[in-house]
């Protein structure tokens, strides 16, 4: 059972536990669909008593039946052409009805200042209901619901005040920015990319469409470097004799005679006899040797060991010949 498929399952059992609540289904039916909310539990091994899984599985403050609602505004650019145009466009606003919507907008705008957003939605759907003509009201909306983290919403609502004036690049941002707060920066970018098809030169979305790119070129950097330097065990230790030479630089020549290993990698040679250990291997199974994570601790820690302690260990002992090898190749 995949957490994918638990989320969506949690998700239908909130919407249908939120229907017993609200008192959207009748008293008669509520026992019946309590048993049916504990089988398909059951069934899917989602307990939404549990705090830990709810916390692992909940999809707030976003809903099923925002995800509808998204999906309903979206379904044209999801289903691509098989979707029918409507037939019956809003009819258009009075002159009163216009002012009344422009008054809740500006409402909304106080309480989107306030930070009440959830009172702010409210009063942007009074303008919507007013006058469905206007993409302001939906983009207003948009702002809103990403304010309070529900992205998704955010999205319906961006796409909404699109389709009504494409050329509203506001609507652009807003979209850019709900699938920012998705995780979806490819998204955000072909947004971005839509604004900038009604406007080449608008600064704001191209700033917008830099910070977006530099988001994917930094997360590729970063997994790329995950991936190809792989640390061996912890407490963090170094790869190879260059990450002992960047961690002990400075220290050459401290208390107890430590060799300048920083110095030493400066070497031709000894760079070469640390590809050769690095490839061969042998570093990994150095760096497992219990005295040589305890020095590095040591040296971490500013407690730098004397040379008659490191010389007590036969390994450190043989890697000290072989530094001792390597300092002394090539010279007359």
């Amino acid at each position: 059972m995949s957490e994918k498929q638990q989320r969506l399952v949690f998700a239908i059992i909130d919407f249908l536990n939120q229907s017993i609540a609200d008192a959207t289904v009748k008293a008669d039916d509520k026992e019946g669909l309590e048993v049916a909310i504990q089988c398909i539990g059951e069934a899917f091994n989602v307990d939404p008593s549990n705090p830990q899984q709810a916390e692992k599985l909940t999809i707030k403050p976003t809903t099923l039946q925002s995800i509808f609602d998204v999906y309903l505004a979206t379904r044209d650019k999801v289903g691509g052409s098989t979707a029918q145009p409507s037939t019956s466009p809003p009819k258009a606003p009075t002159a009163e009805h216009k002012a009344q919507a422009d008054a809740h907008k500006q409402r909304g705008n106080t309480l989107m200042s306030a930070k009440k957003f959830d009172e702010a939605i409210q009063a942007y759907n009074e303008s919507v209901a007013l006058d469905p003509t206007n993409p302001v009201y939906y983009s207003n909306r948009a702002a809103a619901y990403s304010s309070k983290g529900d992205h998704l919403a955010a999205v319906g609502d961006a796409e909404k005040a699109i389709s009504l004036d494409p050329k509203f690049l506001k609507s652009y941002h807003r979209l850019g920015h709900a699938y920012w707060g998705l995780g979806d920066t490819e998204k955000s970018i072909e947004a971005y990319e839509r604004g900038l098809k009604q406007d080449p030169q608008n600064e704001s979305l191209l700033q917008a469409l830099r910070s977006a790119r530099d988001r994917i070129a930094t997360s590729t950097t970063s997994e790329a470097t995950t991936t190809t330097t792989p640390r061996e065990s912890s407490p963090n230790p170094p790869n190879s004799l260059a990450d002992m030479a960047s961690m002990l630089g400075g220290m050459g020549g401290a208390g107890g005679g430590l060799p300048d290993i920083a110095g030493l990698m400066n070497n031709p040679q000894m760079r070469a006899m640390a590809q050769q250990i690095a490839s061969s291997g042998g570093l990994a199974s150095l760096m497992q040797n219990p005295g040589v994570q305890n020095m590095m601790n040591r040296i971490q820690s500013g407690n730098m060991p004397s040379m008659e302690e490191l010389m007590g260990d036969p390994t450190l002992r043989d890697l000290a010949e072989q530094f001792g090898a390597g300092r002394g190749a090539g010279r007359p």
